[in-house]
């Protein structure tokens, strides 16, 4: 499939937030600074880094003791909050577990835990405070591309880390983010791929109006002009909660389309698919393709609302690796047997990993050794050997599409033959010259 790019994207790691955008910020640097290597004594490959680039801010990261700090930043209200708590429980899980086995160079995890409250501005400011007051050692967390590109600036501007665990829309790369979510030729294209195999010929899009949708359909239309699908229609809701989609529901009936690939995000999916199903339509007259539902959300759609449809992720409750079975059974004993797991969750859960892998390859909790050690950090994540490729701080993964079964889990009908290597600016298409 074209979607299956083994080749990888050399697009070299730059800094691409607008400052601007963190104007309302104090960006300076924390108080006293405090090295952070592993014994708590200086770093000598983030010293010279820091004498040779002449601009890196000093950080007030404090390794001296038996713990360090990092920061979780997700949505805990607002309308991604169906979304984004969950992650924050993978993400403790992942960090209990690592405290009971010994820590991070033998220092405990000390976790501070902030609300992005689904508002890209709150996102900036939280982060803000995770680096310069709590001095955070790296921040977990974002989902929306909003969220992301607000907090962006924040971390350039500090020379701090954020391990974003959410698939997106590519066309970025910055050397203080860790993308372990999917980028476009990992979910996006091989749903494509997959419909155009199925003999699906035309497309309607539904997005949430920011970020992710415009982006991801901008890339989605290029695609379909080289490919031959045809664009029956397109349309955008807030993304917020209480969104009326009657209208835009009959729209897409009346279209006529093969399928729906629908971007949209958060709870708006509920009303969606609730009116969906209203007028008649189903995953039999006219297929769904979702790219932002997940186990978690399947629940809170309703599954009656779901049956049949098609989702694109990178993982699935039901994959049935060692890992995988571990990491269910334990986020079950932890949270409750009707729990269930999610790609996002996944993500986040591996992405404290491979810091602590990165970490403790480096032997230092400095920004600069962190970045300079990451390339080829693996992890037996639950949806397989995950590894960090170096020059884009991405992460290679498998493509799947999966159908929602009756039992509200999700099961692979397609999975991609070998894991695919990430390609943010898409610099293996030549159909997508020119979208970055």
């Amino acid at each position: 499939m074209e979607g299956v790019s083994v080749n990888r994207s050399r697009r070299s790691l730059t800094n691409v937030g607008l400052l601007g955008v963190a104007g309302v910020l104090a960006l300076t640097a924390c108080g006293s600074k405090v090295n952070a290597a592993a014994d708590g004594g200086p770093s000598s490959s983030s010293s010279s880094a820091a004498a040779s680039s002449g601009a890196a801010k000093e950080s007030c990261v404090d390794t001296s003791g038996d713990s360090v700090k990092i920061g979780f930043l997700n949505s805990l209200s607002g309308t991604m909050a169906i979304s984004e708590k969950t992650v924050q429980e993978s993400l403790t899980m992942a960090a209990d577990e690592i405290n009971a086995a010994g820590g991070v160079l033998g220092k405990q995890l000390e976790v501070i835990k902030e609300d992005g409250a689904s508002e890209p501005a709150t996102f900036a400011e939280k982060a803000d405070k995770l680096i310069q007051s709590d001095c955070v050692a790296a921040v977990f967390g974002g989902w929306t591309s909003s969220s992301r590109k607000a907090m962006l600036p924040v971390f350039e501007g500090n020379d701090a880390l954020l391990y974003y665990p959410v698939q997106y829309e590519g066309l970025e790369s910055s050397k203080n983010i860790f993308y372990t979510g999917a980028t476009t030729n990992q979910q996006i294209l091989p749903a494509l791929d997959y419909l155009k195999e199925q003999g699906v010929t035309s497309l309607f899009l539904v997005g949430s109006d920011y970020v992710f949708p415009q982006t991801a359909n901008k890339e989605i239309k290029a695609w379909a002009a080289e490919n031959g699908m045809e664009i029956k229609g397109e349309e955008y809701v807030p993304l917020a909660s209480g969104a009326d989609f009657s209208t835009i529901i009959t729209k897409v009936k009346d279209s006529g389309a093969g399928a729906v690939f629908n971007t949209l995000n958060g709870d708006a999916n509920v009303s969606f698919f609730k009116e969906y199903k209203n007028v008649g339509l189903s995953a039999d007259t006219m297929p769904v393709v979702s790219v932002s539902i997940a186990e978690e959300e399947v629940a809170g759609v309703g599954v009656e609302n779901l049956v049949g449809q098609l989702t694109a992720w990178n993982y699935y409750q039901t994959l049935d690796t060692p890992a995988n079975q571990k990491f269910v059974a334990d986020f079950k004993a932890k949270y409750g047997e009707d729990r269930v797991t999610s790609d996002p969750m996944e993500a986040a859960y591996t992405s404290l990993y491979l810091w602590k892998n990165t970490v403790e390859k480096a032997n230092s909790f400095a920004v600069a050794d962190i970045q300079a050690n990451a390339d080829g950090v693996s992890f037996e994540a639950p949806e397989g050997l995950v590894t960090i490729n170096g020059d884009n701080h991405h992460i290679a993964k498998t493509a799947l599409i999966g159908k929602v079964a009756e039992d509200g889990l999700i099961y692979t009908e397609w999975e991609s033959p070998a894991p695919i290597e990430p390609d943010p600016y898409l610099s293996t298409y030549p159909w997508a010259e020119g979208l970055s």
